[in-house]
């Protein structure tokens, strides 16, 4: 755990009479409160929120084979239903600070890979192969150790690297820095300029984030978020900002606070007729997609957050890891039965980490939010991402203070942590990330003629990756499009 967030957790409670809440979770044994937990539950919640609208916009703007369209209120309901279920089952059974929902890139999978060769029930049903696959991997403890064998110095490049990715996606997302098809591809706020006042907001919510943060205020990343969001209602009631600048969700105050879930895509899954309806080839090769995806993609971030919460051993290795792997995998298929992409483990549960979440606690107060908002749709929809993303900058330089613990002094490591920390923002995947620094790293020990010096498990992986990173010369030499 950084040294800035555990200062930011404060002395360990006093020792007294441990109460059921603590016995389930051990807050004490970890060193945390209900409270903290609570807060910290909150904090992921508000990080990402935003998922509840963006999975519908993409999952809603693709077209399947028989070009149709998932309705947009259903994949919200379903959005927030399985990110319910998913994260209170990781609480309770993982008990680890760590939130569930509709996997970001993996989504985009099942949306332009999947869809457009198939039915969506097709494709939501190899998603919940998937899942099922994950789930073995992890039951039969091949999943763990592959995350076991894994050096301990790149598992804390993975936590730096998911820390600049992290910041980069918050910083993306509130549009304080935007793209370009020009050079260069990355540019500060609009054409190299900072205008417009959602610039503003974002802007004071990171600085009373971090003031607060190094004074040691207790909830001081949910304090921003909230004053921010009041902020941003504020600034466009007034002076009407177009909405395309705040980017998802536009600060509007809602005209109603209620609306009821629409189930209609609950169990609308076909689980084989993908292989049918593409092609056997080509339905493997997105499932080999969607499996390589929200496996490492949910091992990096497990980790990583795992690391930043000091719920690691003195080998690096996590207690507990099978259980959440498990509920990783079950959470992938639940995603395919909802219709709403396959369920991983969010990176924006660092908020929560941040703010002292330690144990699963904190994520029965994130599943009961999103429970509350299978009814409060137009609530959620008002915290822009200007206000929810500088706590994701915040903690991503937290996450950042693991490097020192990398051994730069030695190029076998220090070339792989390079790369798996720069790949994961640069190419914008945690799986790249981890990816290219494996490949690396067993490259390495090759060229010295080491080989006996790495975990077979890791030059299984390598192959896995260099299949992976040359997916599509394969497709084109099997003939697959």
């Amino acid at each position: 755990m950084s040294q800035a967030s555990a200062d930011a957790v404060h002395a360990t409670p006093p020792p007294g009479p441990r109460g059921p809440l603590d016995r389930f979770f051990d807050l004490s044994g970890r060193g945390t409160t209900v409270a903290r937990e609570m807060r910290g539950g909150v904090t992921t919640f508000f990080a990402m929120a935003y998922i509840i609208l963006l999975n519908p916009i993409i999952l809603g703007g693709a077209k399947d084979i028989n070009h149709e369209q998932l309705s947009g209120a259903q994949l919200t309901s379903m959005t927030a239903l399985s990110a319910t279920i998913g994260t209170i089952i990781m609480g309770l059974v993982g008990n680890a600070p760590m939130a569930v929902a509709a996997g970001l890139g993996i989504n985009a999978v099942v949306a332009f890979q999947a869809a457009p060769v198939m039915t969506w029930p097709q494709a939501m049903g190899l998603v919940v192969i998937e899942g099922v696959v994950i789930v073995l991997l992890a039951v039969t403890g091949v999943r763990e150790r592959i995350m076991n064998a894994i050096p301990l110095a790149l598992k804390h490049a993975i936590a730096v690297g998911i820390g600049a990715f992290i910041a980069l996606v918050g910083l993306y997302d509130a549009k304080f820095i935007s793209s370009s098809p020009v050079s260069p591809p990355l540019a500060l706020g609009t054409g190299g300029k900072l205008m417009g006042w959602p610039a503003v907001v974002f802007a004071v919510a990171l600085i009373l984030m971090v003031v607060l943060y190094v004074r040691r205020v207790p909830g001081a990343i949910l304090i921003g978020i909230v004053a921010a969001t009041v902020l941003a209602v504020v600034i466009q009631s007034n002076a009407s900002v177009p909405k395309d600048g705040w980017g998802v969700v536009v600060p509007d105050v809602p005209d109603k606070l209620f609306a009821a879930p629409d189930f209609g895509l609950l169990f609308n899954v076909d689980i084989f007729g993908g292989f049918g309806r593409a092609g056997f080839i080509t339905a493997l090769v997105v499932l080999f997609t969607l499996v390589l995806s929200g496996f490492f993609d949910a091992m990096g971030t497990i980790l990583g957050l795992s690391d930043e919460a000091g719920l690691v051993d003195e080998k690096g290795e996590v207690p507990g890891l099978g259980r959440i792997l498990t509920v990783d995998g079950l959470s992938a298929a639940l995603g395919g039965l909802t219709s709403s992409s396959a369920n991983t483990v969010f990176v924006e549960s660092a908020a929560g980490v941040g703010e002292g979440a330690r144990t699963g606690l904190a994520n029965i107060a994130t599943g009961a939010l999103f429970a509350v908002t299978l009814f409060l749709t137009p609530l959620a929809s008002v915290v822009p991402a200007q206000a929810a993303a500088p706590a994701l900058v915040l903690v991503g330089a937290l996450m950042m203070t693991q490097v020192a613990k990398v051994t730069w002094d030695d190029l076998d490591i220090a070339i792989p942590a390079f790369l798996t920390i720069v790949f994961m923002p640069f190419t914008f995947s945690i799986t790249n990330g981890i990816g290219a620094g494996l490949v690396a790293y067993t490259l390495i020990k090759l060229a010295q003629g080491r080989i006996r010096e790495t975990h077979w498990l890791i030059w299984v992986i390598t192959l896995v990756f260099l299949v992976y990173f040359g997916l599509h010369p394969i497709q084109e030499l099997l003939g697959v499009k």
